[in-house]
This record gives C-alpha cells, sequence and structure tokens, in this order.
C-alpha cells in the first residue's frame, strides 16, 4: 500500500487548487488530512489524494460544496445528474470547436479567394472569438447562428454595413450637443433598436450580453467605436421616443 505522505501545499501543486481552498475543505469536513505531524501541519495520504481528484472533477461539473459531500460520502449520490453536467459540457466543448471550425474555414476561404492574410489577422479572429464566448453562453451562440441562417448572408451584409454609418451619425450628435429628445435623434435611436433586435431576436439576455461586451471589451469599442456613453445617450433617446433602451430597462 502507498504510504506516502503530501504536505499541504505538495497536494495544492500536484492537484492545482491553492492551500487555502484545502483549509476550507477541512474546515468543512470535505476533506480531512489523514493525519498531522507533532507540529501539527496536515499530512495527506494517496486516499486523500484520490478523493481532491474526485471532489475535484466534479466542481468542473458545477457541483456544489455539499452536493459533493453528499455524493462522495454515500448519503446521495446524484449519477444522473452526474452523467446529464458531464454531457452538457462535452456538447458546449464540440460547440466552442465547431465555431473555430467556422472561423477557420472563413480564414481559408479568404485565402483561396486570393486575399492575402498576416499573422494579425490569424491573431485576431482567435482573440475575436475568444472575447464572444466570454460574454455569451454556447446556447446563446447557437441562437444568434441559427438567426443569422434564417436572416440569410445578404441581409446580415447590409446590416453589417449599415451599422458603422448609424454608429457614427449618433456620435455626431451626440458630440455636437444635440438633446437626445431631438425628432432626428429619436429616428436614429430607433433604427439603433430595430438593428439590436435584428441580431438579438429582442432576447433581453442576448441583448445584456451585448452590452457587457462592450463595457468591458476595449477592443470591441475601439473597433465599433461604441463605448458606455454612446449607449447612454441612445438609451436616453430611446426613453424620449418611448422605445426600451438597449439593456431592457429604463435609463
Amino acid at each position: 500500500m502507498d504510504d506516502t505522505l503530501f504536505k499541504v501545499g505538495e497536494l495544492a501543486e500536484r492537484i492545482g487548487v491553492t492551500v487555502r481552498t484545502l483549509h476550507h475543505y477541512d474546515e468543512i469536513g470535505l476533506l480531512r488530512p489523514a493525519r498531522r505531524s507533532s507540529s501539527g501541519h496536515r499530512q495527506y495520504d494517496s486516499g486523500d489524494l484520490e478523493r481532491l481528484q474526485r471532489i475535484t472533477s466534479l466542481r468542473q461539473l458545477g457541483f456544489s460544496l455539499d452536493q459533493i459531500g453528499e455524493a462522495l460520502d454515500g448519503e446521495r449520490f446524484p449519477i444522473a445528474e452526474v452523467v446529464a453536467l458531464h454531457l452538457q459540457a462535452m456538447r458546449q466543448l464540440i460547440d466552442h470547436q465547431h465555431r473555430l471550425c467556422d472561423r477557420f474555414e472563413g480564414l481559408l476561404s479568404r485565402l483561396g479567394d486570393g486575399e492575402e492574410l498576416s499573422v494579425d489577422d490569424l491573431l485576431g479572429t482567435l482573440e475575436e472569438t475568444a472575447m464572444i464566448e466570454r460574454h455569451f453562453t454556447p446556447e446563446q451562440l447557437r441562437d444568434l447562428a441559427e438567426r443569422g441562417r434564417r436572416l440569410g448572408a445578404d441581409r446580415i451584409e447590409a446590416v453589417e454595413n449599415e451599422w458603422p454609418e448609424l454608429i457614427a451619425a449618433v456620435t455626431r450628435a451626440r458630440d455636437g450637443g444635440r438633446d437626445p429628445a431631438d425628432p432626428e435623434v429619436q429616428a436614429l435611436a430607433r433604427r439603433w433598436r430595430q438593428l439590436v433586435e435584428a441580431f438579438t431576436g429582442g432576447d433581453p439576455e442576448v441583448e445584456r450580453s451585448v452590452q457587457n461586451l462592450y463595457e468591458q471589451e476595449p477592443a470591441a469599442r475601439e473597433r465599433s467605436g461604441i463605448d458606455p456613453a454612446l449607449m447612454a445617450y441612445v438609451g436616453k433617446a430611446m426613453a424620449a421616443a418611448g422605445t426600451p433602451s438597449p439593456d431592457g430597462e429604463e435609463p
């Protein structure tokens, strides 16, 4: 039998958790060390190592610490829930890989059309993919992809071409000091709302994700010209026109 003992720091490094986490697991009774040294230091054996590996795996699947304790101590092991969560995680991974494939197919198509691409183009595509996936759930991305298929390539291209012109017009109105209640500004805000709904389908959670993207990602703001101040200005114009603001709430 393996009688190797690990210090708390050694076990933490081996599994990839923090020492503070192990202390917390000990305090709540989820993972108590096999023994303590004469000086009171925690010492973990191979059984503790195996239990910690199981705890970490269940945590990655979204289980609470209470649920993990019940599962590992044999009080109630929700095997169906474990399988369902694992399946969900695998599907999310597959969706992620499919989206990456779509991105690279787009790059390959551009190369096939004779377009020259640099390393910056490649890195930009990867960075944009990571940025999008920080703010949209796999389910939202699937819905957006399906909506895009329904709209069709021509409609999507028309909307993409209209956005820069609309953003520029709203920016000029704001920088020129025009009142958001100005009828012309309200007309711009209504069109803004229509384009947002064309993208989100009116889903408030997707709209919130879009707002978070522009609030939290400098790269997105730089590429689009949309910043929180501009979104606030549009929100005021929408309120004046009696149109819901982009985040679904009154500003």
